[in-house]
């Protein structure tokens, strides 16, 4: 189990490394994905086709929200929020 910890951190520790700004486009690219996979339902196709629609673009908004946070990280995500905050 400690290869698996050791990969894990390692994978943190780069992604932590990477630009604040490669941080937002995760974030951006997890809005995207959360909008396609509901909006897809509205599509004329099969259950079943839009059940599998459903799983994958669900799957790649969580895996780019995760990714957006470990790059951003806690204060990365503060200074975001006070930038929002300000723009409004």
């Amino acid at each position: 189990m400690s290869k698996i910890k050791a990969a894990i951190q390692a994978i943190g520790r780069r992604l932590a490394a990477l630009p604040p700004r490669v941080g937002v486009i995760a974030l951006i690219l997890c809005a995207l994905f959360y909008a396609v996979s509901f909006l897809q339902m509205l599509l004329p196709i099969s259950a079943g086709a839009k059940t599998v629609l459903w799983v994958i673009f669900f799957g790649l908004a969580k895996t780019a929200q995760y990714t957006a946070v470990a790059i951003l990280g806690k204060e990365g995500i503060r200074l975001l929020w006070r930038r929002f905050r300000r723009g409004k």
